[in-house]
């Protein structure tokens, strides 16, 4: 084997390994599907080569922002600054990075955003790393790019207004809306901040390697993305991924119930039947399993960032809701509201839980989180909600603001339920820091990690 082949094979294994650790599951099978295809088609056509791993990698759509920028970190487009434009070298001494530098390259790139140009963005891209996003002498440990810094200086977002203008200027040829016209350049100007990040991520590869930037630059696959971490982009995309899930989590768990549909044996119908076969029984009969669902109380905290993870999870729970024989929801931050009306047939649950957010009557009582007279006025208020048959989840970070834990009534709704779980959106590290009492409520119900829709749709199907 040449000493390329044995380098495009170690970046092939690293490639793959750093899909497995962003939560993409690559299978042996698709390494052997991607090696296949790859030995047929031309490796010097950098696009081809994406077509294929993706072709071959990639099983669901919600994959593919994470998989290209995995693939443009271990198979980069350019090296360095790149091509230059012709005429675009600068004299010897020449500032690259000052007042009169800044508002020339806004002008280019406002021109290039609305010409809508993709091979000019592409360019102006790596021209702003490389000039406004350049760091020479951090310290150990600290990469000299930041896609942060080029667009905290650039500011293209603010160039938004003027694209509009421009482009609203075009509509005697266009018939473009104002409307349309703030979509469009939304559009742009998100893009050509994806080209930016894109980039630095490019040089921070090439002075770290890329293993270092698929550890730490590269955000996971939005089915492993922190619910408290997500942007209004991931969170928009993490709703349309709930039904999906909802409707794979169902499927698998009819076919599991069938599996295990089979109850007691009967021995009068077994013995009956073996008569035929001389006494002996080749197939046993079995009665009828009854079939059993549980009753679902939920109890969400929906105070700060835990109200994206209290969303999702509703979410999940009413998509699901056929497979339970009742569902009660309720939301508190420091006193307790049921919900469960709110969630009727049909129902959006991202314009119910906003809708909720929003009314004076959920607000806090007191101004902030406190689980401890949250479960006092639950079971003062909803004990009936509580059973031999019920199964409770609550939904918190179990940060109680050093508050009274109300330890008590908590054990008390877990004497007075069938299941109780608890799920904490928190990283497991972070329990027992600072105001949480991760590991007190803990002591009292089986507290589970629950960060993305991964860990849901697994504790869902558990669960059930």
């Amino acid at each position: 084997m040449t000493a390329g082949a044995s380098g495009l094979v170690e970046r092939h294994i690293a490639f793959l390994e750093a899909l497995r650790g962003a939560g993409l599951s690559v299978s042996l099978a698709e390494d052997l599907d991607a090696v296949a295809a790859l030995s047929a088609l031309p490796w010097d056509d950098r696009a081809t080569v994406h077509a294929a791993y993706a072709a071959t990698l990639v099983k669901k759509q919600s994959q593919r922002p994470t998989f290209d920028a995995l693939f443009d970190v271990y198979f980069p487009r350019l090296v360095g600054e790149g091509v230059q434009r012709e005429g675009a070298d600068e004299p010897e001494g020449a500032v690259r990075d000052n007042g009169a530098a800044l508002a020339e390259f806004r002008e280019q790139l406002a021109a290039a955003l609305v010409a809508g140009d993709e091979e000019e963005l592409a360019r102006l891209a790596v021209e702003m790393v490389g000039r406004f996003g350049a760091m020479p002498g951090r310290g150990p440990g600290l990469s000299s790019w930041s896609a942060y810094t080029a667009l905290q200086r650039v500011a293209p977002s603010e160039l938004v207004d003027r694209i509009v203008q421009a482009l609203l200027a075009q509509q005697t040829t266009e018939g473009r809306t104002e409307e349309e016209a703030e979509r469009l350049a939304g559009r742009r100007v998100g893009g050509f901040t994806r080209r930016v990040e894109d980039d630095a991520r490019r040089r921070i590869a090439e002075e770290k390697g890329p293993d270092h930037v698929a550890d730490v630059a590269v955000r996971p696959s939005i089915d492993r993305l922190d619910f408290t971490s997500a942007r209004k982009a991931d969170l928009e995309e993490m709703r349309r991924e709930i039904y999906p899930l909802a409707r794979r989590l169902a499927t698998r768990l009819t076919q599991e119930h069938h599996a295990r549909r089979r109850g007691p044996l009967d021995f009068r119908r077994t013995v009956r039947a073996s008569i035929s076969t001389g006494g002996v029984p080749l197939v046993t009969h079995h009665r009828p399993k009854r079939p059993h669902r549980n009753e679902l109380v939920v109890l969400c905290d929906v105070s700060g960032s835990v109200a994206n993870f209290a969303q999702f999870t509703l979410l999940l729970v009413f998509a699901l809701r056929d497979q339970f024989q009742k569902v009660r929801a309720f939301t508190f931050i420091d006193h307790v509201h049921e919900v469960t009306p709110h969630f009727r047939p049909g129902a959006d649950v991202a314009d119910v839980m906003a809708d909720l957010a929003a009314s004076t009557s959920h607000a806090a009582l007191w101004g902030r989180t406190n689980y401890g007279r949250a479960f006092t006025k639950f079971v003062e208020e909803h004990s009936d909600a509580l059973g031999p048959k019920a199964s409770l989840l609550i939904l918190g970070d179990a940060r109680s603001n050093y508050s009274d834990l109300a330890l008590d009534k908590l054990q008390e709704m877990e004497r007075n339920t069938r299941h109780a779980w608890w799920l904490n959106p928190e990283h497991r590290r972070h329990w027992n820091t600072g105001d949480s009492v991760a590991g007190r409520y803990a002591d009292v119900v089986p507290m589970v990690e629950c960060r993305n829709l991964t860990q849901l749709g697994e504790f869902v199907h558990d669960i059930l």
